[in-house]
């Protein structure tokens, strides 16, 4: 079969397309023909050596977390799905449910494990998810890793309530996702960008207030005067050090800061101002099996169809890690395997 694979992690072009073997699956193991894999910023920092969670980087690693695709064979003892499933793995293979195992990061594709960047992976009976009926490939596979962080954060703690209000850092795919879900709820959104075409296509899929962070460097005042000084319930924090301090600004007391990604950096946190605040920063690592099929209710229920930029060849896929690093998508590029 083909696939792409890090030999070491020295940057954007570290993708390498090989050929292996075809795998077959074991007891309890199920084989995946993979239609569809989906890109994070998470891939450009495996690739570059900057993913900083302590996770053994395995040597030629199968790179790419998210992806659909359809069950070809079973192993024995395999019921949870059968041949002709349209399936997603979960990022994290262990977390099935309940709180964050201190050992789900062990399990985690295209970075602790292969990933799915290949024509077949073989998964456990029970790292598996079945796609919502009216998704294609293309949007199944951008579910596991942008969706589930953006259900985790609206949903996993403190959950969104209708009328509340949900700030959103940001066009990739976890501030889309939000956006969706936080509608879908009945809440409002403010979405801040630095570009005006992408709140445009914010306000398409159900944005409600927009805010051009480079017009309005002071945001979160702005962000407070939209919400006549009383601050949002939830922030989807994907910045980092370099934005907190603004989204803690920005926060009503007793609201949820979900962070989520590094995206900058410059600034140091100072404690009293979380404290002053009254607020919850937490950080949110994806999320379980349990939370992905309960989010999967959802998406089918509200008919929601993921936010897709450009979909690459699989002979492109180092062009589509290139295009994501630049920054100009608006949620999800993917990859598409045939």
């Amino acid at each position: 079969m083909r696939a792409y694979e890090v030999p070491a992690p020295t940057g954007l072009d570290s993708w390498i397309p090989v050929e292996r073997d075809d795998p077959k699956p074991g007891r309890g193991q199920v084989l995946v023909k993979m239609r569809v894999v989906a890109l994070n910023y998470r891939d450009i920092l495996v690739a570059t050596g900057r993913y900083r969670f302590p996770a053994a980087f395995p040597k030629n690693l199968v790179p790419v977390s998210d992806g659909a695709g359809e069950v070809v064979e079973v192993g024995a003892e395999v019921t949870r799905v059968r041949c002709g499933d349209r399936v997603a793995g979960l990022f994290a293979q262990t977390w099935l449910g309940g709180a964050q195992a201190a050992d789900s990061r062990d399990g985690t594709l295209g970075g602790a494990i292969d990933g799915v960047l290949a024509e077949y992976r073989v998964f456990d009976q029970g790292g598996l998810v079945t796609v919502p009926d009216h998704l294609s490939f293309e949007e199944g596979a951008t579910l596991p890793c942008a969706a589930v962080t953006a259900w985790n954060a609206l949903f996993g703690l403190k959950s969104l309530q209708p009328g509340q209000t949900v700030l959103a850092l940001g066009t990739g795919g976890v501030s889309i996702f939000a956006t969706q879900f936080a509608r879908a709820a009945g809440a409002r959104v403010i979405v801040i960008s630095s570009n005006d075409a992408k709140l445009d296509k914010a306000r398409s899929i159900g944005a409600t207030d927009l805010v051009n962070y480079t017009t309005h460097p002071d945001w979160d005042a702005e962000v407070r005067g939209l919400t006549g000084g009383r601050g949002v319930d939830q922030v989807i924090e994907i910045g980092g050090t370099g934005t907190l301090p603004r989204s803690i600004k920005s926060v009503a007391p007793g609201g949820v800061i979900s962070l989520i990604g590094m995206l900058s950096g410059g600034s140091t946190i100072d404690p009293m101002a979380i404290l002053g605040a009254g607020c919850v920063v937490r950080g949110v690592f994806v999320g379980s099996r349990e939370l992905f099929e309960t989010m999967n209710r959802a998406v089918a229920f509200h008919r929601i169809h993921p936010v897709i930029d450009r979909v690459f060849d699989f002979d492109a896929a180092k062009e589509a890690l290139a295009y994501l690093d630049k920054g100009s998508h608006v949620g999800k590029v993917v990859i598409r395997m045939a």
